[in-house]
């Protein structure tokens, strides 16, 4: 889980404990190799049957493979989070067998991805709000992205005190400030919204303004507002975002982390052939701040926590407003599966409606399963050395 220590949310609700659940998926070889993945397990024994026994360096083919074992009832949500869950794992165990960092591997010559604040914060009073904001700034954090769209004047008022101690710490350079709405207008709205903020503000991004499949919307909001108009991190799928780049409709393509390594590189090259810049999502982006060293049109990427969930460990730090990535072999994420079993704490309720994930009961082949706790699960039967289609295994 990732205890935040303080409220956290968005528009559509607000975690009141900052307790958030986050799952995790290791992947082991019959040579003593493990993948880590931090995405969801929704029918991961059926999507997990199409990689078993297989040869997890053919990281590409195998995701192709997960895709055509569940089109057919439909791969999107987090059945989609589960293929990318155990992609990032399958890019991490490559990564491991070759002795290279996964950055290097893809390609990467600079392991520093460029960041932006995002502390999830609409939940947050003013006094909490500025203290928050000094603390991305003394990591040289000198872009944010505050959470809104419930009230202009709001957050009117909300940006220019992020600006202010963001311009400080600058030593008065202009800083970078984005709105991310959560898909909670309509095109009328979004637009009537935004211009009157940009009477007073600059936005270099709104995110999210309408819903995230309109391309007509988001393409009628982009016209009205001097701001890009930045989307995609609920696309599942590069058809998802083809019908968007045809009408104009988004400036600024996003990823979310938990689509995995290889969504986020196809999505890439589209955006690319279409001179579109791409930003990753989410709260543990390790894989994609990976393979964003290795693509030519990366903007910044999200950087919420300073800390990462309970139990993880990242070979990554944080200085000079940037992610600067290690070159520990593979995604450099080691699990500690102890601390994880011995975390109770249970997430409380949120303070009016919106997201409320909460993880899986216990059950076999949970490595950690306490109610409140985000499992671990642990799966293997997948060689190094074979080509083999076989039948599915798994450690209970």
């Amino acid at each position: 889980m990732q205890e935040w220590g303080r409220p956290v949310g968005d528009a559509n609700g607000v975690f009141a404990d900052g307790v958030v659940p986050v799952s995790v998926v290791i992947v082991e070889t019959d040579e003593g190799i493990s993948g880590v993945g931090i995405g969801p397990h929704v029918e991961i024994e059926r999507i997990f049957a199409a990689i078993d026994g297989e040869d997890p360096r053919a990281v590409t083919t195998l995701y192709d493979r997960m895709l055509r074992h569940t089109f057919k009832a439909g791969h999107a949500g987090p059945v989609f989070g589960t293929i990318g869950a155990l992609d990032t794992a399958l890019w991490d165990i490559k990564a491991q067998a070759a002795g290279e960092p996964l950055w290097r591997l893809l390609g990467g010559r600079d392991r520093r991805v460029p960041a932006y604040a995002s502390g999830l914060d609409i939940g947050l009073s003013d006094d909490e709000l500025v203290s928050t904001y000094e603390v991305y700034a003394r990591y040289g954090l000198r872009a944010a992205k505050l959470k809104g769209g419930l009230d202009i004047e709001r957050d009117r008022h909300r940006l220019c005190l992020v600006r202010d101690v963001l311009t400080e710490a600058g030593h008065g350079l202009r800083p970078g400030l984005m709105l991310d709405v959560n898909e909670a207008w309509t095109r009328k709205q979004a637009v009537r919204h935004v211009c009157e903020l940009e009477r007073t503000l600059d936005l270099i991004w709104i995110e999210e303004p309408v819903r995230r499949w309109d391309a007509e919307g988001l393409a009628t909001v982009g016209r009205g507002i001097r701001a890009s108009v930045a989307t995609g991190e609920n696309l599942t799928g590069l058809e998802q975002y083809r019908p968007l780049i045809a009408a104009g409709a988004v400036d600024i393509l996003q990823m979310a982390a938990v689509w995995g390594v290889t969504h986020f590189l196809r999505a890439s090259a589209l955006a690319h052939g279409h001179d579109l810049p791409v930003s990753p999502i989410g709260n543990s982006p390790v894989g994609l701040l990976h393979a964003a060293t290795s693509v030519p049109n990366h903007l910044t990427s999200e950087l919420q926590d300073l800390t990462p969930p309970v139990g993880i460990s990242v070979d990554m730090h944080v200085e000079d407003g940037a992610f600067v990535l290690g070159d520990s072999p593979g995604l450099g994420v080691r699990v500690d599966e102890d601390r994880i079993r011995a975390t109770t704490q249970h997430p409380q309720a949120q303070t009016s409606e919106g997201p409320n994930v909460r993880p899986e009961r216990a059950g076999r082949r949970l490595l950690a399963g306490v109610d409140g706790v985000a499992p671990v699960r642990r799966f293997s039967g997948a060689p190094l050395h074979s080509h083999n289609d076989v039948s599915p295994t798994a450690r209970h």
